[in-house]
């Protein structure tokens, strides 16, 4: 199967999605509709599409006016309904593309933030291969509103944390898939954001990065299994 990431800079790529995906068979191809280029194949000889995050706001179409060839680009996929999962902006990318508000939370949550599944999470077959509570990594100063016709699956104390819509969609606020070297490249490059020492930051990564790799894997495979069965299907 061929998988598509969409990416919003070169810090901010698939990580431990890829290595999942990999493992599994399949062949991830990096992607920005920055770039002003079709994408590396059509559209509809991926089984499955990433939308991971970035530096930027999902409302930011002015300073970024590809943001808005992004938004018909979803919107495509939601109607064809592809597998597609998105991450921090990427999920606030497809509650755009339903329409739904997208603006700043009531604070940011930069660092290991505690987030607690919902009852209707359960049985989801992507964030039901987590635990009820886990300390996840996140990086946002925006958040979303669940899409009408969607189902809240996760929350913090702060905003939403993730939600599915119909039987192929889901868009995360968290990274799941960040690796260690890229939460080192975001504190490097915007460490003025942290409301401690960078250092702090750095050490509970270093005691977290493996369990919490661990749990990406799970919900991405989970994810990719989706995709898998409904390529079965087709």
């Amino acid at each position: 199967m061929h998988v598509l990431a969409v990416i919003h800079g070169s810090k901010v790529r698939s990580g431990i999605f890829g290595e999942v995906a990999a493992d599994r068979g399949h062949e991830l191809e990096e992607w920005s509709l920055a770039w002003g280029t079709p994408p590396p194949r059509p559209i509809d000889d991926y089984g499955a599409v990433f939308v991971f995050g970035g530096a930027m706001h999902a409302d930011q179409d002015d300073n970024h006016p590809w943001l808005r060839d992004e938004n018909f680009f979803i919107q495509r996929l939601l109607d064809l309904h592809h597998p597609l999962l998105g991450v921090c902006l990427g999920a606030q990318l497809i509650a755009k593309a339903c329409h739904a508000p997208v603006g700043p939370a009531a604070e940011p949550e930069i660092g290991w933030c505690e987030v607690e599944l919902l009852d209707d999470a359960r049985s989801d077959p992507v964030l039901g291969a987590l635990p009820e509570r886990f300390d996840a990594f996140q990086w946002h100063h925006y958040t979303y509103g669940v899409p009408a016709g969607g189902v809240e699956l996760a929350r913090s104390a702060v905003c939403t944390q993730a939600f599915r819509l119909g039987e192929a969609a889901w868009g995360i606020q968290f990274h799941a898939e960040v690796t260690v070297g890229q939460i080192l490249g975001w504190i490097d490059e915007a460490g003025h954001e942290l409301s401690g020492p960078p250092e702090d930051l750095i050490a509970e990564t270093e005691r977290r990065i493996d369990e919490w790799n661990e749990l990406g894997r799970r919900l991405c495979g989970g994810f990719l299994e989706v995709a898998e069965r409904v390529g079965a299907v087709a």
